[in-house]
């Protein structure tokens, strides 16, 4: 239960408190974020799905809660959970819906990172607004949510893709 309570609290800080903290802001002047327009409620709902998953697992070719998550297998989950349909595997997802600029990201957006040097180097996970995005890691490691700004990811994002209108 306190898990669960932890996760809600931290969603809505990300989710609902940062867009209204950015806007409050820009109306003092004090932040100008890149008019990217209102999050669509599909999206958020996508975002939401996907963050009801942290913890689990990393299984590679999984997608499902009961037997875990790779990267791709963790998007396809969270669109499908929403109706919506997306690629199951991550190249066919870096092409997916429309590319957006980086600065013009919002929640339920798929970011794409360039991870290895041949076509199949690539990592995916769900934008979650606040720089932060979600996504399954790798082997060993579970669900989380992670900062687009560290080093790392920010020299390694090479797409948003716009899936939800």
């Amino acid at each position: 239960m306190e898990r669960e309570h932890h996760t809600s609290t931290h969603f809505w800080r990300v989710c609902v408190l940062g867009p209204l903290l950015a806007a409050l802001l820009t109306g003092c002047g004090l932040f100008r974020p890149a008019d990217n327009g209102p999050t669509p409620v599909k999206a958020q709902k996508v975002v939401h799905t996907a963050y009801s998953q942290m913890g689990k697992k990393y299984r590679l070719g999984g997608a499902s809660p009961q037997k875990g998550f790779d990267c791709s297998g963790l998007i396809w989950w969270a669109y499908r959970q929403n109706g919506l349909n997306v690629p199951r595997i991550t190249v066919d997802q870096a092409r997916a819906g429309q590319s957006v600029p980086k600065n013009l990201a919002r929640p339920g957006d798929i970011v794409v990172f360039r991870t290895g040097q041949s076509p199949r180097g690539l990592h995916t996970g769900i934008y979650a607004g606040g720089d932060s995005f979600i996504h399954s890691p790798r082997r060993g490691e579970r669900v989380r949510m992670e900062s687009m700004n560290i080093p790392y990811w920010r020299s390694k994002l090479i797409s948003v893709r716009r899936v939800v209108r």
